[in-house]
């Protein structure tokens, strides 16, 4: 691992152009290390370090840099080594880096592979961006159902090298039909004479299609527990396999774009530091303004009571502590419902039970919050002298309303998501700042409300 202490050393290195020391040194380093010490270096060295690496360090490091130093790399590196690492790269993985460059740097780059090569790089281009395709390798190993483990284990130590993956074998007809699948472990067990249709369970077969979404393969990994699932095209043919660390790149984006959504701001297809500042302020206005514009309608709700408020200006004093309350109660239910949803925890199926229990949940968490505003209420009043009766009403107008405020906040932020997943979009959208404006403007109306049943006659 790249430790703090190293980094002077190399540092001293590359300073003294000491390269034959660095290439001893990097000789015990993984290829992640070293794609994270390399992406660290300015751009000038960069191409430095990359070039004493042998050709096999070389491409799997390639393949765990960043996309800005890989695109460094490209511009700095001669044709014949660029050449080397694309056709050397992981299918998934060159896909992943063609699909980021702009159109004629990737065609010319494409020009760069071997006949074999290109037309893998040109089949995975072909399917739609979020597709399993996009993910899918064509590096596998498939045997005949009718051999027996002993070939099965000399094709193994023949092509095996060839394979993304050797913890799962599948299993093909006569005419490349997918029938089954091996765990490496139960093949390594199994008796020599065994045949592989013997061990393959043809009814627990998973499969994906190319043309299927992302998310609907990460849900698939996540369900049965798999470091691969095989890829197969509308008649059964098997074409291509994904691996579960493609699957955590997929679950990584997934998790920032719901993240970014729900602190209400479009998703940034790009890490933060390297969002144009215009598109950055694009992304984030959008959302600021619709907020800002629905924030708008609390202050109308506030003109519509100030008559009220011209009676009772006390009543003024308490509007933060009492809308703030149902924002939070909202957005801890919005929270809870939109993550509960991604899990699988819950579905729309269970909407009735979830609005129960968040209406049980609101009263009770409306009773505490009431019974502190109360109470807060009546010592105020108590240590400033002017405990009276208008004062023990104004004590209960802040505990009734919220109760009603926060039994309101957690019905709709647990509504609102499930509302949006029956509707087929994206329950996030109904991030915490949305449903706590939404809360904000109707917390107003019932504060008011309330205020005008216990005070009437009395200050209003």
């Amino acid at each position: 691992m790249i430790g703090t202490p190293i980094l002077p050393e190399i540092r001293e290195l590359i300073e003294q152009r000491n390269f034959s020391a660095l290439q001893r040194l990097f000789d015990d380093w993984l290829p992640v290390d070293l794609a994270e010490l390399i992406s660290d270096l300015p751009e000038n060295e960069q191409a430095i370090l990359f070039r004493l690496l042998t050709k096999d360090a070389a491409t799997e490091t390639f393949e765990y840099l960043d996309f800005d130093a890989q695109q460094n790399l490209l511009n700095a590196l001669t044709q014949k080594d660029v050449t080397h690492i694309l056709n050397s790269m992981s299918a998934d993985d060159r896909t992943a880096l063609l699909e980021e460059l702009p159109g004629p740097v990737a065609q010319e780059l494409i020009k760069l592979l071997s006949f074999k090569e290109f037309k893998i790089a040109k089949t995975l281009l072909a399917y739609a961006e979020d597709s399993v395709g996009r993910l899918m390798s064509p590096d596998f190993l498939s045997v005949k159902k009718d051999w027996e483990i002993s070939r099965v284990l000399e094709y193994i130590r023949t092509h095996g090298h060839e394979s993304e993956t050797l913890n799962v074998i599948y299993a093909v007809d006569d005419h490349g039909k997918l029938v089954g699948e091996m765990l490496a472990r139960d093949l390594l067990l199994s008796p020599l004479d065994k045949r592989v249709e013997e061990i393959i369970d043809e009814d627990k077969l998973i499969t994906l299609t190319a043309t299927q979404d992302q998310k609907d393969a990460l849900e698939a990994f996540k369900r049965y527990d798999r470091v691969a699932l095989p890829v197969v095209d509308s008649n059964g043919y098997l074409i291509g396999i994904v691996t579960v660390d493609d699957m955590l790149d997929v679950a990584e984006e997934e998790e920032t774009e719901d993240i970014q959504k729900f602190g209400a701001i479009e998703a940034l297809e790009e890490p933060y530091i390297d969002v144009p500042l215009p598109e950055l302020v694009k992304k984030r206005a959008v959302w600021l303004v619709v907020l800002f514009l629905s924030e708008m309608l609390t202050a109308s709700a506030m003109s519509h009571f100030e008559d009220e408020l011209a009676k009772a200006i006390v009543l003024a004093t308490f509007i933060p502590l009492v809308i703030s309350s149902g924002g939070n109660s909202g957005s801890q239910a919005a929270t809870l419902i939109i993550r509960s949803l991604s899990l699988g925890e819950i579905s729309i199926r269970d909407w009735w039970n979830v609005m129960r229990r968040e209406i049980l949940s609101g009263l009770m968490l409306g009773s505490i919050l009431g019974t502190i505003g109360f109470i807060r209420v009546i010592l105020w009043a108590a240590i400033l002298g002017h405990l009276t009766q208008v004062w023990i009403r104004i004590g209960f107008t802040v505990g009734f309303s919220l109760i009603g405020i926060v039994l309101w906040g957690t019905f709709a932020g647990s509504m609102l998501p499930m509302l949006l997943k029956r509707l087929g979009l994206d329950p996030a959208t109904s991030s915490a700042p949305f449903v706590a404006t939404l809360v904000d403007v109707t917390g107003i109306v019932i504060y008011f409300s309330v205020a005008s049943l216990i005070l009437k006659g009395v200050l209003l």
